[in-house]
């Protein structure tokens, strides 16, 4: 089975530095791995000097990363180039020793076709070691999420909890999906989209245990206000094709801010 991994970056330098040193580590190797600079012309530069023999793809972005059109031009590339599994790992992650492996080895059960296979995510605190022997000490995945012992593949039914920061998609599947939607762009919602359409397609959601990946520090906002106005767009896009709010979490958190007003009709910014 010919897997290539597929990561999209603006910025972040480092956190690719250190992706790319775990792939290296990697219990399956050597992996094909495509990078996609949203409008970064460093990014080639870095893959470089870490002596990455990864694809690199530049495409123009703006003030807006077009996460979903990266996404999807990246998973073009892997298909044009044979691709029968699709890894998908964003910049801040750093991939298990056995990421791939796992990845691979449920793609390739029987009961597991035509499904999103999803792993376990670990928030890493700062100033943490990234060497592949020192995560594996700190693997604590994030609770919200099922965390299946190693080796065990489980089946899910909530799609909320789909989150595209690490998943495998074998390309039959991806094909039928038609990819990210591309009326997303900027933070938030392109993901939940892509897995309300897979289980609208009566695709299943498979929890990969072992399948670890170790999201890098960086700071955040909690709730995201930075990205209020991508979030509020998008919010909407989604409820447009869906009918329902995604990122309720976060829209409750700004309405309790008096940033936004939304209801069963719309949705709009009220300060700020």
């Amino acid at each position: 089975m010919k897997i290539v991994l597929v990561t999209v970056v603006s910025g972040r330098h480092e956190h690719l530095v250190a992706q790319v040193r775990g792939l290296q580590s990697s219990t399956v190797a050597p992996v094909e791995h495509i990078v996609v600079s949203m409008g970064d012309t460093a990014i080639a530069g870095v893959l470089a000097r870490c002596g990455s023999s990864a694809t690199c793809i530049e495409m123009p972005a703006n003030n807006t990363l077009p996460l979903a059109r990266a996404r999807n031009l990246g998973a073009a590339a892997a298909v044009a180039r044979g691709a029968e599994l699709l890894v998908f790992l964003d910049v801040d992650c750093i991939p298990g020793a056995e990421l791939i492996e796992r990845y691979r080895g449920a793609a390739t059960t029987p009961g597991n076709e035509r499904s999103l296979l999803c792993g376990p995510v670990t928030y890493l605190k700062e100033d943490v070691a990234t060497d592949t022997a020192a995560l594996a000490s700190l693997t604590a995945p994030h609770p919200a999420r099922p965390n299946p012992p190693v080796g065990a593949v489980e089946h899910g039914d909530n799609f909320d909890l789909f989150w595209s920061l690490s998943f495998a998609v074998d390309s039959a599947t991806w094909r039928e999906l038609g990819g990210f939607c591309e009326d997303y762009t900027g933070y938030g919602g392109e993901d939940t989209d892509f897995a309300a359409t897979a289980e609208a397609s009566g695709m299943g959601l498979r929890w990969v245990g072992g399948a670890h990946a170790y999201h890098q520090f960086h700071p955040v906002s909690d709730p995201p206000v930075e990205h209020l106005d991508d979030i509020v767009l998008n919010a909407r896009t989604f409820f447009d094709r869906w009918g329902r709010w995604p990122m309720i979490g976060w829209l409750d958190a700004f309405a309790a801010r008096g940033l936004v007003e939304f209801d069963a009709i719309g949705i709009r910014r009220t300060a700020g």
